[in-house]
């Protein structure tokens, strides 16, 4: 199998805010090409915003997001189940298709290799039989491994997981785990926001922490101290006591921070 090029994201001094409130503020650091990384942090610490930032849902207020050797429509994102609306009447092959339209074109069909591809991305995730379900019925883990499927179908380079395995049964998790570990053994760069600590020491070879702050980055065991849990923790409570506080400077008491 030929190996694809590995894409690298680089942030450069980013500042991502809503309404002038910063929820990710003057991080610098790179994800390195081939990179298996977990996005952590305490509740609210800017995670999802910062992957949001980097797929160009989100402008950076500050800063520069580079994306190196790869183009933005070659980018995949995985997004939280809470965030679709289950109640639309999509099929699951409609839905996993959709990774497919890079192909088909917005309004074109799938047919030949490419519905080979969304049939078998169905299969691998282990949603055979459920082609024709709507997404409504379908349990959280079936749901989650119908959008596994479909990023499997979109091939990309660059892929980026908003918590892929809250709320489902370890089964499914662990399966899900062997699609990431599958796509970063094929040379893709992985990116995903995570809650369960333990799960990312034993699956996540690298970490970035943040607390809206970057904390650290880089090899998961030296990024998930006790020292540097403690600090992010602490700087969380700070953003926390102050919800008014917006845009400060270098030296206003948040100082800038890179990765090492």
């Amino acid at each position: 199998m030929t190996r694809l090029p590995t894409p690298a994201v680089r942030l450069e001094d980013l500042t991502v805010a809503y309404r002038r409130h910063p929820a990710v503020h003057h991080v610098s650091g790179a994800f390195r090409p081939n990179s298996l990384t977990a996005i952590v942090g305490p509740n609210g610490a800017g995670k999802s915003t910062l992957l949001k930032a980097i797929m160009g849902f989100l402008p950076a207020a500050e800063g520069v997001i580079h994306l190196d050797g790869v183009r933005r429509q070659d980018v995949a994102y995985l997004p939280q189940a809470s965030e679709l609306d289950r109640s639309f009447p999509i099929t699951v092959a409609d839905l996993v298709a959709l990774g497919a339209w890079r192909q088909a074109g917005a309004f074109g069909s799938i047919r030949g290799r490419a519905l080979d591809r969304v049939l078998g991305a169905i299969e691998s995730v282990g949603l055979e039989g459920f082609e024709n379900r709507t997404i409504g019925t379908l349990s959280g883990g079936q749901l989650q491994r119908a959008l596994f499927a479909r990023v499997l179908v979109q091939d990309a380079r660059l892929l980026l997981l908003d918590e892929p395995f809250t709320a489902i049964d370890t089964r499914t998790m662990m399966d899900l785990l062997a699609v990431v570990r599958r796509w970063h053994g094929e040379g893709r760069t992985v990116i995903a926001v995570l809650h369960d600590l333990a799960l990312v020491r034993e699956h996540f070879p690298d970490t970035l922490l943040i607390a809206r702050e970057l904390v650290g980055w880089g090899a998961t065991a030296d990024v998930l101290s006790p020292e540097r849990l403690r600090e992010a923790r602490a700087l969380s409570e700070t953003w926390a006591e102050d919800p008014r506080f917006s845009m400060p400077s270098a030296g206003a008491g948040h100082g800038r921070r890179s990765a090492a």
